[in-house]
Protein backbone atom coordinates (compact mmCIF):
# COMPACT_ATOMS: atom_id res chain seq x y z
CA UNK A 1 0.00 0.00 0.00
CA UNK A 2 1.49 3.25 -1.05
CA UNK A 3 2.56 6.05 1.02
CA UNK A 4 0.67 9.45 0.23
CA UNK A 5 2.41 12.37 1.47
CA UNK A 6 1.36 15.73 1.43
CA UNK A 7 2.47 18.14 -1.58
CA UNK A 8 4.06 20.18 0.62
CA UNK A 9 6.20 17.68 2.27
CA UNK A 10 7.02 16.06 -0.74
CA UNK A 11 8.49 19.77 -2.01
CA UNK A 12 10.18 20.23 1.22
CA UNK A 13 11.82 16.55 1.18
CA UNK A 14 12.94 16.96 -2.76
CA UNK A 15 14.31 20.20 -2.10
CA UNK A 16 15.77 19.71 1.39
CA UNK A 17 17.79 16.19 0.19
CA UNK A 18 19.61 17.63 -2.45
CA UNK A 19 20.78 20.14 -0.09
CA UNK A 20 21.81 17.96 2.25
CA UNK A 21 23.59 15.83 -0.54
CA UNK A 22 24.86 19.41 -1.72
CA UNK A 23 26.08 20.35 2.07
CA UNK A 24 27.88 17.41 2.49
CA UNK A 25 29.19 16.86 -0.51
CA UNK A 26 30.66 20.66 0.20
CA UNK A 27 32.12 19.80 3.34
CA UNK A 28 33.69 16.57 1.96
CA UNK A 29 35.28 18.86 -1.14
CA UNK A 30 36.17 21.32 1.42
CA UNK A 31 38.19 19.00 3.49
CA UNK A 32 39.78 17.46 0.41
CA UNK A 33 41.18 20.33 -0.53
CA UNK A 34 41.89 21.49 2.75
CA UNK A 35 43.89 18.68 3.45
CA UNK A 36 45.88 18.73 -0.04
CA UNK A 37 46.65 22.85 0.68
CA UNK A 38 48.11 21.21 4.02
CA UNK A 39 50.31 18.65 2.35
CA UNK A 40 51.38 21.28 -0.31
CA UNK A 41 52.31 23.31 2.32
CA UNK A 42 53.87 20.99 4.22
CA UNK A 43 55.86 19.60 1.49
CA UNK A 44 56.85 23.67 0.52
CA UNK A 45 57.90 24.06 3.90
CA UNK A 46 59.93 21.18 3.96
CA UNK A 47 61.47 22.17 0.78
CA UNK A 48 62.18 25.79 2.27
CA UNK A 49 63.76 23.92 5.38
CA UNK A 50 66.27 22.04 3.09
CA UNK A 51 66.76 24.85 0.87
CA UNK A 52 67.75 26.79 4.38
CA UNK A 53 69.71 23.66 5.41
CA UNK A 54 71.53 23.69 2.31
CA UNK A 55 72.69 27.26 2.30
CA UNK A 56 73.37 27.28 5.87
CA UNK A 57 75.66 24.64 5.28
CA UNK A 58 77.55 26.67 2.51
CA UNK A 59 76.94 29.73 4.79
CA UNK A 60 79.02 27.99 6.98
CA UNK A 61 81.70 26.25 4.72
CA UNK A 62 82.45 29.75 3.27
CA UNK A 63 82.31 31.04 6.79
CA UNK A 64 85.22 28.51 7.81
CA UNK A 65 87.13 29.23 4.50
CA UNK A 66 86.93 32.92 5.33
CA UNK A 67 87.89 32.49 8.92
CA UNK A 68 90.75 30.27 8.00
CA UNK A 69 91.65 32.45 5.39
CA UNK A 70 91.80 35.69 7.89
CA UNK A 71 93.57 33.43 10.49
CA UNK A 72 96.54 32.65 8.32
CA UNK A 73 96.76 36.28 6.89
CA UNK A 74 96.54 37.36 10.74
CA UNK A 75 98.94 34.54 11.34
CA UNK A 76 101.16 36.14 8.79
CA UNK A 77 101.31 39.20 9.84
CA UNK A 78 102.04 38.16 13.32
CA UNK A 79 105.08 36.26 12.21
CA UNK A 80 105.82 39.32 10.02
CA UNK A 81 106.04 41.42 12.88
CA UNK A 82 108.22 38.76 15.18
CA UNK A 83 110.60 38.06 12.61
CA UNK A 84 111.15 41.93 12.25
CA UNK A 85 111.32 42.24 15.94
CA UNK A 86 113.98 39.34 15.83
CA UNK A 87 116.18 41.24 13.55
CA UNK A 88 115.86 44.02 15.47
CA UNK A 89 116.89 42.23 18.87
CA UNK A 90 119.69 40.73 17.09
CA UNK A 91 121.06 43.77 15.24
CA UNK A 92 120.41 45.51 19.40
CA UNK A 93 122.37 42.30 20.48
CA UNK A 94 125.40 42.94 18.38
CA UNK A 95 125.23 46.38 18.95
CA UNK A 96 125.52 45.76 22.60
CA UNK A 97 128.16 42.90 22.35
CA UNK A 98 130.50 45.26 20.46
CA UNK A 99 129.81 48.58 23.50
CA UNK A 100 130.74 45.31 26.20
CA UNK A 101 134.35 44.70 23.80
CA UNK A 102 134.97 48.61 24.12
CA UNK A 103 134.05 48.91 27.55
CA UNK A 104 136.22 45.95 28.31
CA UNK A 105 138.99 46.99 26.73
CA UNK A 106 138.74 50.59 28.34
CA UNK A 107 138.23 48.89 31.60
CA UNK A 108 141.41 46.80 30.66
CA UNK A 109 143.21 49.93 30.02
CA UNK A 110 142.10 51.83 32.90
CA UNK A 111 143.04 49.10 35.47
CA UNK A 112 146.73 49.06 33.58
CA UNK A 113 146.70 52.70 34.22
CA UNK A 114 145.68 52.28 37.93
CA UNK A 115 148.63 49.57 37.99
CA UNK A 116 151.01 51.87 37.48
CA UNK A 117 149.58 55.18 39.36
CA UNK A 118 150.11 52.39 41.84
CA UNK A 119 153.38 51.52 41.38
CA UNK A 120 154.52 55.02 41.08
CA UNK A 121 152.54 55.89 44.48
CA UNK A 122 154.66 52.56 46.20
CA UNK A 123 157.73 54.30 44.10
CA UNK A 124 157.11 58.09 45.54
CA UNK A 125 155.93 56.45 48.93
CA UNK A 126 159.69 54.41 48.93
CA UNK A 127 161.52 57.49 47.76
CA UNK A 128 159.97 59.80 50.90
CA UNK A 129 160.89 57.20 53.45
CA UNK A 130 164.46 57.39 51.99
CA UNK A 131 163.68 60.81 52.88
CA UNK A 132 162.96 60.35 56.03
CA UNK A 133 165.73 58.44 56.85
CA UNK A 134 168.34 60.66 55.67
CA UNK A 135 166.86 63.52 58.06
CA UNK A 136 166.94 60.97 60.65
CA UNK A 137 170.81 60.50 60.15
CA UNK A 138 170.89 64.10 59.56
CA UNK A 139 169.66 64.90 62.68
CA UNK A 140 172.18 62.32 64.31
CA UNK A 141 174.72 63.35 62.43
CA UNK A 142 174.08 67.49 63.43
CA UNK A 143 174.32 66.36 67.00
CA UNK A 144 177.11 63.92 66.29
CA UNK A 145 179.14 66.96 65.25
CA UNK A 146 177.65 69.44 67.58
CA UNK A 147 178.85 67.47 70.42
CA UNK A 148 182.33 67.21 68.66
CA UNK A 149 182.39 70.75 67.51
CA UNK A 150 181.70 72.08 71.24
CA UNK A 151 184.58 69.57 72.52
CA UNK A 152 187.04 69.86 69.68
CA UNK A 153 186.67 73.71 67.86
CA UNK A 154 185.11 74.92 71.15
CA UNK A 155 182.42 76.80 68.52
CA UNK A 156 179.82 78.17 69.76
CA UNK A 157 176.44 76.54 68.98
CA UNK A 158 174.82 78.57 66.31
CA UNK A 159 178.31 78.51 64.63
CA UNK A 160 178.33 74.84 64.76
CA UNK A 161 174.72 74.52 63.48
CA UNK A 162 175.20 76.81 60.73
CA UNK A 163 178.30 74.55 59.21
CA UNK A 164 176.10 71.68 59.71
CA UNK A 165 173.40 73.05 58.15
CA UNK A 166 175.34 74.16 55.40
CA UNK A 167 177.02 70.83 54.70
CA UNK A 168 173.91 68.79 54.96
CA UNK A 169 172.08 71.41 52.60
CA UNK A 170 174.24 70.97 50.15
CA UNK A 171 174.05 67.02 49.98
CA UNK A 172 170.18 66.75 50.33
CA UNK A 173 170.53 69.51 47.55
CA UNK A 174 172.82 66.70 45.18
CA UNK A 175 170.42 63.88 46.28
CA UNK A 176 167.38 65.56 45.61
CA UNK A 177 168.47 66.31 41.85
CA UNK A 178 169.62 63.09 41.29
CA UNK A 179 166.13 61.81 42.13
CA UNK A 180 164.96 64.43 40.15
CA UNK A 181 167.21 63.17 37.18
CA UNK A 182 165.64 59.28 38.02
CA UNK A 183 161.92 60.01 37.98
CA UNK A 184 161.96 62.70 34.49
CA UNK A 185 164.11 59.76 32.49
CA UNK A 186 161.27 57.14 34.18
CA UNK A 187 158.76 59.48 32.84
CA UNK A 188 160.17 60.39 29.37
CA UNK A 189 159.96 56.25 29.02
CA UNK A 190 156.74 55.94 30.32
CA UNK A 191 155.47 59.04 28.38
CA UNK A 192 156.83 57.37 24.76
CA UNK A 193 155.46 53.82 25.69
CA UNK A 194 151.88 55.51 26.12
CA UNK A 195 151.60 57.94 23.26
CA UNK A 196 152.80 55.07 21.18
CA UNK A 197 150.48 52.60 23.10
CA UNK A 198 147.66 55.04 22.33
CA UNK A 199 148.65 56.04 18.83
CA UNK A 200 148.23 52.11 17.96
CA UNK A 201 145.30 51.63 19.56
CA UNK A 202 143.90 54.91 17.12
CA UNK A 203 144.69 53.60 13.75
CA UNK A 204 143.94 49.85 14.83
CA UNK A 205 140.25 51.40 15.90
CA UNK A 206 139.95 53.68 12.39
CA UNK A 207 141.92 51.18 10.01
CA UNK A 208 140.17 51.10 6.62
CA UNK A 209 141.32 50.45 3.23
CA UNK A 210 142.43 52.89 0.40
CA UNK A 211 141.77 53.04 -2.72
CA UNK A 212 143.41 55.37 -5.14
CA UNK A 213 140.49 57.20 -7.19
CA UNK A 214 140.23 56.54 -10.95
CA UNK A 215 139.23 58.61 -13.37
CA UNK A 216 136.82 56.68 -15.92
CA UNK A 217 133.24 55.44 -15.00
CA UNK A 218 131.55 53.18 -17.10
CA UNK A 219 127.66 53.03 -17.95
CA UNK A 220 125.97 49.56 -19.18
CA UNK A 221 123.52 49.93 -21.82
CA UNK A 222 120.37 47.52 -22.01
CA UNK A 223 121.61 46.80 -25.67
CA UNK A 224 124.02 47.41 -28.93
CA UNK A 225 121.29 49.41 -30.57
CA UNK A 226 121.60 51.75 -27.54
CA UNK A 227 125.08 52.98 -28.71
CA UNK A 228 123.52 54.24 -31.98
CA UNK A 229 121.38 56.50 -29.97
CA UNK A 230 123.93 57.77 -27.97
CA UNK A 231 125.77 58.79 -30.98
CA UNK A 232 123.38 60.57 -32.55
CA UNK A 233 123.60 61.39 -36.70
CA UNK A 234 126.81 62.40 -37.40
CA UNK A 235 127.66 62.39 -33.93
CA UNK A 236 125.69 65.70 -32.96
CA UNK A 237 124.37 63.63 -29.39
CA UNK A 238 128.30 62.91 -28.36
CA UNK A 239 128.92 66.82 -28.72
CA UNK A 240 126.09 67.94 -27.10
CA UNK A 241 126.78 65.67 -24.49
CA UNK A 242 130.68 66.06 -24.22
CA UNK A 243 130.17 70.44 -24.59
CA UNK A 244 127.76 70.37 -21.82
CA UNK A 245 129.55 67.87 -19.25
CA UNK A 246 133.02 68.47 -19.77
CA UNK A 247 133.79 64.86 -19.91
CA UNK A 248 134.63 62.76 -22.80
CA UNK A 249 132.26 60.25 -24.10
CA UNK A 250 133.82 56.57 -25.32
CA UNK A 251 131.68 54.39 -27.51
CA UNK A 252 134.49 51.62 -28.60
CA UNK A 253 133.93 47.68 -29.09
CA UNK A 254 132.98 46.95 -25.51
CA UNK A 255 129.71 45.71 -25.30
CA UNK A 256 126.89 47.20 -24.12
CA UNK A 257 129.14 49.42 -22.27
CA UNK A 258 130.08 53.26 -23.03
CA UNK A 259 132.79 54.97 -21.03
CA UNK A 260 132.90 58.40 -19.19
CA UNK A 261 136.86 60.03 -19.13
CA UNK A 262 137.44 63.20 -16.97
CA UNK A 263 139.87 63.79 -14.21
CA UNK A 264 137.28 66.13 -12.43
CA UNK A 265 135.30 63.33 -10.15
CA UNK A 266 132.40 66.09 -10.03
CA UNK A 267 131.94 66.90 -13.70
CA UNK A 268 132.37 62.53 -13.92
CA UNK A 269 129.62 61.92 -11.50
CA UNK A 270 127.20 64.21 -13.30
CA UNK A 271 127.52 63.28 -16.73
CA UNK A 272 127.25 59.57 -15.10
CA UNK A 273 123.94 60.74 -13.63
CA UNK A 274 122.75 62.18 -17.14
CA UNK A 275 123.75 59.57 -19.47
CA UNK A 276 121.82 56.84 -16.93
CA UNK A 277 118.68 59.18 -17.03
CA UNK A 278 118.95 59.33 -21.37
CA UNK A 279 119.48 55.55 -21.66
CA UNK A 280 116.15 55.03 -18.98
CA UNK A 281 114.47 57.70 -21.03
CA UNK A 282 115.57 55.96 -24.55
CA UNK A 283 114.90 59.69 -26.16
CA UNK A 284 118.43 61.05 -27.17
CA UNK A 285 118.52 64.62 -28.85
CA UNK A 286 120.66 68.11 -28.18
CA UNK A 287 117.53 69.51 -26.26
CA UNK A 288 116.98 66.26 -24.33
CA UNK A 289 120.70 65.71 -23.16
CA UNK A 290 120.48 69.77 -21.94
CA UNK A 291 117.48 69.00 -19.88
CA UNK A 292 119.10 65.37 -18.39
CA UNK A 293 121.87 67.29 -17.26
CA UNK A 294 120.16 70.08 -15.62
CA UNK A 295 118.29 67.67 -13.81
CA UNK A 296 121.54 65.50 -13.09
CA UNK A 297 123.15 68.85 -11.54
CA UNK A 298 120.30 69.46 -8.83
CA UNK A 299 120.29 65.41 -7.86
CA UNK A 300 123.55 65.45 -7.33
CA UNK A 301 123.73 68.69 -5.27
CA UNK A 302 121.04 66.64 -2.87
CA UNK A 303 123.25 63.78 -2.96
CA UNK A 304 125.92 65.84 -1.46
CA UNK A 305 123.60 66.87 1.22
CA UNK A 306 122.75 63.18 1.85
CA UNK A 307 126.40 62.19 1.91
CA UNK A 308 127.27 64.94 4.25
CA UNK A 309 124.44 64.17 6.55
CA UNK A 310 125.48 60.58 6.32
CA UNK A 311 129.00 61.36 7.63
CA UNK A 312 128.11 63.94 10.49
CA UNK A 313 125.67 61.16 11.82
CA UNK A 314 127.92 58.67 11.61
CA UNK A 315 130.78 60.23 13.45
CA UNK A 316 128.39 61.79 16.11
CA UNK A 317 128.31 64.88 15.47
CA UNK A 318 125.40 66.44 16.27
CA UNK A 319 125.19 69.86 14.77
CA UNK A 320 126.04 71.76 11.68
CA UNK A 321 125.34 74.40 9.09
CA UNK A 322 123.79 72.87 6.39
CA UNK A 323 126.59 74.76 3.77
CA UNK A 324 129.43 73.01 5.42
CA UNK A 325 127.08 69.68 5.41
CA UNK A 326 127.40 70.25 1.58
CA UNK A 327 130.86 70.88 1.22
CA UNK A 328 131.40 67.68 3.27
CA UNK A 329 129.80 65.70 0.84
CA UNK A 330 131.77 67.19 -1.62
CA UNK A 331 134.85 66.42 -0.66
CA UNK A 332 133.91 62.75 -1.63
CA UNK A 333 134.28 63.70 -5.33
CA UNK A 334 138.24 65.55 -4.40
CA UNK A 335 141.32 63.70 -3.81
CA UNK A 336 144.62 64.45 -2.63
CA UNK A 337 147.69 62.63 -3.86
CA UNK A 338 145.10 60.01 -5.20
CA UNK A 339 143.61 59.47 -1.79
CA UNK A 340 140.07 60.23 -1.26
CA UNK A 341 139.48 63.78 0.93
CA UNK A 342 136.47 62.42 2.48
CA UNK A 343 137.94 59.44 3.75
CA UNK A 344 140.90 60.82 4.63
CA UNK A 345 139.05 63.24 6.63
CA UNK A 346 136.71 60.70 8.51
CA UNK A 347 139.90 58.45 9.43
CA UNK A 348 141.64 61.74 10.30
CA UNK A 349 137.95 62.36 12.83
CA UNK A 350 138.06 58.76 13.70
CA UNK A 351 142.05 58.74 14.77
CA UNK A 352 141.39 61.67 16.50
CA UNK A 353 138.65 61.07 19.12
CA UNK A 354 140.06 57.57 19.62
CA UNK A 355 143.26 59.84 21.09
CA UNK A 356 141.35 62.49 22.98
CA UNK A 357 139.14 59.86 24.70
CA UNK A 358 142.48 57.99 25.66
CA UNK A 359 143.99 61.85 26.88
CA UNK A 360 140.78 62.45 28.22
CA UNK A 361 140.18 65.72 25.72
CA UNK A 362 136.19 65.83 24.16
CA UNK A 363 135.79 63.03 21.70
CA UNK A 364 133.13 64.75 20.08
CA UNK A 365 135.02 67.79 19.28
CA UNK A 366 138.19 66.29 18.32
CA UNK A 367 136.26 64.30 15.27
CA UNK A 368 134.80 67.47 14.11
CA UNK A 369 137.81 69.21 14.04
CA UNK A 370 139.31 66.18 12.69
CA UNK A 371 136.38 66.30 9.43
CA UNK A 372 136.94 69.93 8.94
CA UNK A 373 140.21 69.98 8.65
CA UNK A 374 140.58 69.65 4.95
CA UNK A 375 137.31 71.71 4.21
CA UNK A 376 139.06 74.01 2.49
CA UNK A 377 139.66 71.70 -0.46
CA UNK A 378 136.30 71.24 -1.28
CA UNK A 379 135.96 74.48 -3.62
CA UNK A 380 139.92 75.39 -3.62
CA UNK A 381 139.54 74.96 -7.32
CA UNK A 382 136.98 77.37 -7.06
CA UNK A 383 138.02 80.25 -4.87
CA UNK A 384 142.14 81.76 -4.07
CA UNK A 385 144.45 80.67 -1.71
CA UNK A 386 145.67 77.75 -0.18
CA UNK A 387 143.10 75.06 1.37
CA UNK A 388 144.25 76.44 5.37
CA UNK A 389 143.04 79.49 4.61
CA UNK A 390 140.08 78.71 2.55
CA UNK A 391 139.01 76.04 5.65
CA UNK A 392 139.75 78.84 7.89
CA UNK A 393 137.48 81.37 6.33
CA UNK A 394 134.84 78.74 5.92
CA UNK A 395 135.03 77.85 9.47
CA UNK A 396 134.29 81.40 10.89
CA UNK A 397 131.93 82.07 7.92
CA UNK A 398 129.58 79.19 9.88
CA UNK A 399 130.10 80.22 12.87
CA UNK A 400 132.63 76.98 14.34
CA UNK A 401 134.03 76.67 17.49
CA UNK A 402 137.30 78.23 18.25
CA UNK A 403 139.18 74.89 18.97
CA UNK A 404 138.41 73.71 15.01
CA UNK A 405 139.03 76.93 13.84
CA UNK A 406 142.69 76.96 14.93
CA UNK A 407 143.04 72.97 14.26
CA UNK A 408 142.03 73.69 10.84
CA UNK A 409 144.76 77.06 10.91
CA UNK A 410 147.26 74.86 12.53
CA UNK A 411 147.20 71.49 10.81
CA UNK A 412 149.75 72.02 8.71
CA UNK A 413 151.95 74.62 10.96
CA UNK A 414 150.78 78.07 9.63
CA UNK A 415 150.13 79.09 13.10
CA UNK A 416 151.31 77.67 16.57
CA UNK A 417 148.36 75.02 17.89
CA UNK A 418 146.45 76.34 21.62
CA UNK A 419 144.46 73.27 22.12
CA UNK A 420 145.58 69.78 22.78
CA UNK A 421 143.00 68.75 19.68
CA UNK A 422 144.50 71.09 17.39
CA UNK A 423 147.86 69.06 17.99
CA UNK A 424 145.70 65.46 18.06
CA UNK A 425 144.29 66.67 14.52
CA UNK A 426 147.79 67.66 13.28
CA UNK A 427 149.11 64.06 14.31
CA UNK A 428 146.10 62.09 12.79
CA UNK A 429 146.50 64.03 9.56
CA UNK A 430 149.98 63.16 9.88
CA UNK A 431 149.14 59.23 10.43
CA UNK A 432 146.52 59.04 7.69
CA UNK A 433 148.38 60.75 5.31
CA UNK A 434 151.46 58.55 5.98
CA UNK A 435 149.79 55.19 5.46
CA UNK A 436 151.14 52.50 2.56
CA UNK A 437 149.79 53.45 -0.47
CA UNK A 438 147.30 56.30 0.94
CA UNK A 439 148.63 58.71 -1.67
CA UNK A 440 149.90 58.97 -5.41
CA UNK A 441 152.36 61.71 -6.34
CA UNK A 442 151.66 61.44 -9.71
CA UNK A 443 147.89 61.36 -9.81
CA UNK A 444 148.21 64.71 -7.98
CA UNK A 445 150.56 65.52 -10.19
CA UNK A 446 148.46 64.51 -13.42
CA UNK A 447 145.09 66.43 -12.12
CA UNK A 448 146.60 69.59 -11.36
CA UNK A 449 148.70 69.93 -14.54
CA UNK A 450 144.69 69.19 -16.18
CA UNK A 451 143.22 72.19 -13.76
CA UNK A 452 146.51 74.10 -14.79
CA UNK A 453 145.58 73.91 -18.05
CA UNK A 454 141.78 75.15 -17.96
CA UNK A 455 142.99 77.84 -15.79
CA UNK A 456 145.11 79.21 -18.25
CA UNK A 457 142.52 79.32 -21.44
CA UNK A 458 140.03 80.25 -18.72
CA UNK A 459 142.29 83.29 -18.90
CA UNK A 460 141.52 84.61 -22.46
CA UNK A 461 138.21 87.37 -22.62
CA UNK A 462 135.03 85.50 -24.00
CA UNK A 463 135.87 82.46 -23.16
CA UNK A 464 132.97 80.62 -21.20
CA UNK A 465 133.82 77.15 -20.32
CA UNK A 466 136.89 74.83 -21.25
CA UNK A 467 137.52 71.03 -20.14
CA UNK A 468 140.57 69.15 -20.55
CA UNK A 469 139.62 65.75 -22.24
CA UNK A 470 142.08 63.05 -23.67
CA UNK A 471 143.79 62.60 -20.77
CA UNK A 472 144.77 66.29 -20.92
CA UNK A 473 145.64 65.70 -24.92
CA UNK A 474 142.78 68.14 -26.03
CA UNK A 475 141.10 71.29 -24.54
CA UNK A 476 137.71 72.16 -25.55
CA UNK A 477 136.80 75.74 -25.24
CA UNK A 478 133.66 76.99 -25.00
CA UNK A 479 133.14 80.70 -25.78
CA UNK A 480 130.10 83.36 -25.64
CA UNK A 481 128.43 84.00 -29.02
CA UNK A 482 128.06 87.54 -28.51
CA UNK A 483 131.62 88.71 -27.66
CA UNK A 484 133.59 85.70 -30.21
CA UNK A 485 133.03 86.21 -34.08
CA UNK A 486 133.17 83.17 -36.09
CA UNK A 487 136.12 84.57 -37.52
CA UNK A 488 138.08 85.91 -34.19
CA UNK A 489 137.57 81.45 -32.99
CA UNK A 490 140.74 81.10 -35.29
CA UNK A 491 142.80 83.84 -34.08
CA UNK A 492 141.41 82.51 -30.45
CA UNK A 493 142.47 78.99 -31.06
CA UNK A 494 146.03 80.46 -32.10
CA UNK A 495 146.20 82.50 -28.98
CA UNK A 496 145.76 79.73 -26.99
CA UNK A 497 148.05 77.33 -28.28
CA UNK A 498 151.29 79.70 -28.15
CA UNK A 499 150.27 80.38 -24.81
CA UNK A 500 150.33 76.82 -23.93
CA UNK A 501 153.39 76.30 -25.63
CA UNK A 502 155.16 79.12 -23.71
CA UNK A 503 153.55 78.44 -20.35
CA UNK A 504 153.43 74.97 -20.02
CA UNK A 505 155.44 72.07 -20.08
CA UNK A 506 153.67 68.81 -21.12
CA UNK A 507 154.24 65.22 -22.98
CA UNK A 508 153.16 64.75 -26.39
CA UNK A 509 150.71 67.29 -28.28
CA UNK A 510 147.54 69.27 -27.18
CA UNK A 511 144.89 69.93 -29.44
CA UNK A 512 142.93 73.26 -28.89
CA UNK A 513 139.41 73.53 -30.02
CA UNK A 514 137.20 76.11 -30.14
CA UNK A 515 133.01 75.72 -30.08
CA UNK A 516 131.15 78.76 -30.90
CA UNK A 517 127.35 77.94 -30.72
CA UNK A 518 124.31 80.42 -31.23
CA UNK A 519 121.42 79.76 -30.07
CA UNK A 520 117.62 81.94 -30.68
CA UNK A 521 115.41 80.14 -28.23
CA UNK A 522 111.24 81.47 -28.32
CA UNK A 523 108.37 79.82 -26.26
CA UNK A 524 104.53 80.04 -28.16
CA UNK A 525 102.18 80.03 -25.66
Amino acid sequence: MGLNLPPVLVIIFTILVPLVIGFVLGILVHNYIVNQNLNDARNNAEGIIDNAKKEAATLKKELLLNSKEENSRYRSKIEDELHSRQVVIVDQEKRLNTREEKLDHRDTLIEKKENQLNQQSINLENQRQKVTQLQNEAKKLVTTQQDKLNEIAQLSEDEAKSQILTKLKKQLIHERAQMVRESEARSRVEAKRVAKEIIVQAIERSAADVVTDVTVSVVNLPNEDMKGRVIGREGRNIKSFEALTGVDLIVDETPEAVVLSSFDPVRREIAKIALKKLIADGRIHPGKIEEAVGKAQKEFNDHLRELGDQTIYDLGIQEMNPELIKLVGRLQYRTSYGQNVLSHSIQVALIAGTMAVELGEDETMARRAGLLHDIGKSIDHETEGSHVEIGTELAKRYHEPKTVINAIASHHGDVEPDSVIAVLVKAADAISAARPGARSESLENYIRRLEKLETLVNEFPGVKQSYAIQAGREIRVMVSPHKVSDDQTVFLARDIKNKIENSLSYPGHIKVSVIREFRAVDVAS
